[in-house]
């Protein structure tokens, strides 16, 4: 299919052409020729008011559900809506049933996902079973194709098989994703321990018991000079200890949810059970903290965290509720809404460039010769709503809030893609 993106602005800080509003030419999947004005009859054109173009987008964190729990989500209902959201690229959690800790899985999900809209890299657990005990066939899985490795939604709390995971990767160069919480503080705890929490009468979860593996685990990777990623931090601590780990040159990176940026802990007062999220909501200051080091360039990614959820494990008393909230098709509208003034190649960084470089993919880079993969957006309103939404699940607190950011499309995989 030939396409030609018509007045599109390029952000793209390794582009040529970064900041400039050019004709893009794309012949059989390849950027044949940027310029100013560009005639090709033989091109299907797209021409819309305001649109920024981008390298394809990559969320590091998202839940496929598949295999196991396909009445939440499917690979194919996930990536329809990763595609909506702007993401040309997901890494899919190993949370299935069974779990991806070994390459027969690893080989399930590329197969299964080799004919979908957008990439699927899956990634394969550290250890065998999700249980914290003993090293997966982390090299075999690699071999198949995993991205990186992690216990996702179970983090590893073994401090001496942790250090065995970061020593066993630098064999191949790979990388630790740690989702940073120790589950032996507060773990009844059902939101972030605080002012609201008491107030609503519900037991917490102290924002130390993110802070500690957070300590924890840069001491083990400065140990082994292994790369670990850090994902979904909630607090102005645990910014403040990744700050220090980078600036003393340790192979250390972080990525946020649009949703701690969005929300805290006081928008819970109305038991809303979508706001139910791990890591919890933290308090007001943290959420500030957070904005600022997006702003400062300390957080490399934005991670969804997409985590659906079936209606009956969300319409249910808050202490029922199961943790989690979709987020591939709000992440930038979330991102854009709270702060505005993000430059757009700041943008481009933050959801694609900085996760492309960590996690070793092709490099996208918007000149002449280069493969065509791109998201496009502008900063128009865009209001999230139960038709809109692709995913199987409809636990997200977006819905119906009016937000800024939409997504207008993505060019991946030789096909230009674009929302209703």
């Amino acid at each position: 299919m030939n396409i030609l993106l018509q007045q599109v602005t390029i952000a793209d800080p390794n582009s040529p052409h970064n900041g400039n509003t050019k004709d893009i030419l794309i012949i059989d999947g390849l950027i044949n020729r940027i310029d100013n004005n560009i005639n090709y009859d033989a091109a299907q054109k797209f021409n819309a008011n305001n649109v920024i173009i981008t390298p394809g987008w990559v969320d590091v964190f998202s839940h496929a559900c598949d295999p196991g729990y396909e009445f939440r989500e499917t690979l194919e209902t996930c990536t329809e809506a990763a595609a909506a959201g702007g993401f040309t690229t997901i890494f899919t959690l190993p949370d299935t049933n069974p779990v991806v800790d070994n390459k027969t899985q690893v080989e399930y999900i590329k197969q299964k996902s080799a004919g979908l809209k957008i990439q699927v890299y899956p990634l394969g657990n550290i250890s065998k079973k999700s249980e914290g005990k003993e090293l997966a066939e982390m090299y075999d899985m690699r071999q198949s194709g995993a991205i990186a490795f992690t216990d996702g939604l179970q983090p590893v709390q073994n401090a001496g098989l942790f250090l065995k995971a970061l020593q066993y990767i630098k064999a191949f160069n790979g990388i630790i994703i740690q989702l940073p919480q120790d589950k032996s503080i507060g773990a009844q705890g059902l939101m972030n321990e605080g002012v609201t929490s008491t107030r609503l009468g519900l037991p917490g979860i102290p924002a130390i018991a993110e802070e500690l593996i957070i300590a924890r685990d840069i001491e083990l990777a400065a140990y082994t000079n292994s790369a670990l990623h850090f994902t979904g931090i909630t607090t102005e601590k645990s910014v403040e200890c990744i700050k220090a780990a980078k600036q003393k040159g340790l192979n250390i990176t972080c990525s946020v949810t649009p949703y701690h940026l969005f929300f805290c802990d006081e928008d819970l007062k109305s038991y809303n059970s979508n706001l139910k999220v791990n890591p919890p909501l933290r308090k007001r200051s943290d959420m500030l903290a957070l904005r600022k080091a997006v702003e400062d360039g300390w957080i490399d990614c934005i991670a969804s965290h997409h985590i659906p959820q079936d209606w009956d494990n969300k319409t249910c008393e808050f202490e029922y509720a199961k943790p989690g909230m979709i987020g591939l098709q709000t992440s930038y509208a979330a991102i854009q809404t709270v702060l505005p003034e993000l430059a757009p190649e700041r943008i481009a960084a933050l959801f694609s460039i900085n996760a492309r470089k960590i996690f070793q993919l092709d490099e996208i880079k918007i000149e002449e010769g280069r493969k065509a993969e791109f998201t496009l957006f502008n900063t128009n309103e865009f209001t999230f709503t139960k038709e809109k939404n692709k995913s199987k699940s409809q636990n997200s607190a977006f819905i119906n809030i009016p937000l800024k950011g939409n997504v207008i499309g993505i060019f991946t995989k030789g096909n230009l893609i674009l929302n209703n």
